[in-house]
């Protein structure tokens, strides 16, 4: 391993942080959203309704706990933190004309309290998160106005903290607004009966592509310093056989995958993202300056999700779960309570596609599993998560040392526990660090070490030694 790899873990302001109307900040999206602590999965209120418990509104309360919480993490030896900034907290509506400055102000406290432990900062501007008042408004996504707005946001946030901040992510998995079963979670929309989807679907990807060459454009006016970085929820999937139809779909199937990446990376639309456009026979609008926007707008590092693997293939009859993606079942593999395969070797793979691909340093900017943890004698033998995690860095290990990757950071997801994004759930823990509330959040909200705990922190310690 590399001497100065960046340990550390990942959480999302809508997961995590709570406090959703404290010091000015407005609604967000994620506050009018119902998940599985109701009996079902995301349902989407116009408003907030009486009644309810809404899962991000509390969240396990970073807002209140973010000194405790970071200490923990300096315990565990983190090198970095990749967190998410809530742009409601900045700008109430996302249009105002002036800024939150107790929003602000918050996120210098937690960027102060990192430094103090030497934890470095890697910032999601957008984490599937935008101010309710901008869907309501603009209709999210499907508004060409969002760019101008998502730009000046970003450019408030970098000149505040550009003292502080050198990482930054624009958007949290943007791949998802294609492959997802829902442009909610990406694009903060819902598909109205008369509209051509698909088109729809072509052209909000392009505004957000734009937005993400924009922003790195005038970052780099504000530090040219600053390290930019896309994030890909990337799709580790395997043909069902060898015959070269399956062969052809598995080829297919990461089409959506490559679509951004190539842009956010090569700066333009290339042969595989024209053959996509073709295959879906998408019609978009592309505005004069666009296209050198793009070209200008390239990022630094390449950053991506992995939690398991699918396969793709004709006969592919019995579906598996996954991190809002889709495919066929392993029978090679094992698989954690919620249906994800667990596949190590799949880390590996994908970390070899990917940097044989683009050739720029690949970041794991999200790794974990979600698991229904016994609370006993005030800690959490965690046993299935701890061979998680060690499986998944031996790969790592592997990718760096045997096959010349130049993979420069790993950040375990959620290492203190949080709502799951997509059940709202708390019983899905993915955390070292267990919080005390259940799925009506419910309890103390103390903190309590998991027997992993001490785990990560050895594997931090020794560099990645399992």
């Amino acid at each position: 391993m590399r001497n100065n790899f960046l340990w550390g873990g990942a959480t999302a302001a809508n997961q995590y942080e709570g406090g959703y109307l404290e010091d000015g900040r407005g609604l967000s999206i994620n506050d009018v959203e119902l998940g599985a602590s109701h009996g079902h999965a995301r349902v989407i209120h116009e408003s907030i309704q009486d009644d309810y418990y809404y899962p991000s509104h509390q969240a396990t309360d970073f807002y209140h706990h973010y000194k405790e919480d970071i200490a923990l993490m300096a315990e565990m030896g983190f090198k970095c933190y990749r967190m998410s900034i809530c742009w409601s907290r900045i700008f109430t509506n996302g249009d105002d004309e002036i800024p939150n400055e107790k929003g602000l102000e918050f996120y210098d406290h937690i960027f102060d309290e990192l430094a103090k432990h030497h934890i470095i900062p890697i910032v999601t501007l957008h984490h599937f998160e935008m101010p309710l008042a901008l869907v309501q408004k603009y209709g999210g996504w499907r508004s060409r106005q969002l760019i101008d707005l998502a730009v000046r946001y970003a450019k408030v946030v970098m000149e505040r903290y550009k003292e502080k901040v050198n990482y930054w992510i624009v958007f949290n998995e943007i791949n998802s607004l294609f492959i997802a079963k829902t442009p909610w979670h990406q694009a903060w929309v819902i598909y109205q009966e008369d509209e051509n989807q698909v088109d729809l679907m072509f052209q909000m990807a392009h505004y957000q592509l734009v937005t993400s060459a924009k922003t790195v454009i005038e970052g780099r006016k504000i530090n040219p310093n600053f390290k930019f970085g896309n994030m890909i929820l990337y799709n580790c999937c395997y043909a069902h056989t060898c015959d070269p139809i399956d062969q052809m779909m598995l080829h297919d199937k990461l089409l959506p995958i490559y679509y951004f990446s190539d842009v956010q990376i090569r700066g333009k639309y290339t042969n595989t993202c024209l053959a996509y456009q073709k295959k879906m026979k998408a019609h978009f609008q592309i505005e004069e300056g666009d296209l050198e926007i793009l070209q200008q707008g390239t990022i630094d590092f390449y950053s991506f999700s992995y939690y398991s693997s699918l396969v793709e293939g004709q006969a592919v009859t019995k579906s598996a779960d996954g991190n809002l993606l889709d495919g066929g079942r392993n029978p090679y593999l094992k698989a954690t309570a919620w249906g994800w395969q667990i596949d190590p070797l799949g880390l590996r793979i994908s970390l070899n596609l990917i940097y044989d691909r683009y050739q720029i340093p690949l970041f794991i900017s999200e790794n974990g599993m979600g698991a229904i943890d016994e609370f006993k004698n005030q800690t959490v033998e965690d046993d299935n998560r701890i061979d998680y995690l060690k499986q998944h860095v031996k790969a790592i290990k592997e990718a760096i040392e045997e096959d010349y990757v130049d993979c420069f950071g790993y950040a375990w997801w959620g290492p203190i526990d949080i709502i799951s994004a997509g059940t709202g759930e708390m019983k899905k823990r993915y955390g070292f660090v267990y919080v005390d509330l259940d799925d009506q959040g419910k309890g103390t909200g103390k903190r309590y070490k998991k027997k992993s705990f001490e785990v990560y922190k050895k594997i931090i310690e020794t560099n990645g030694e399992i």
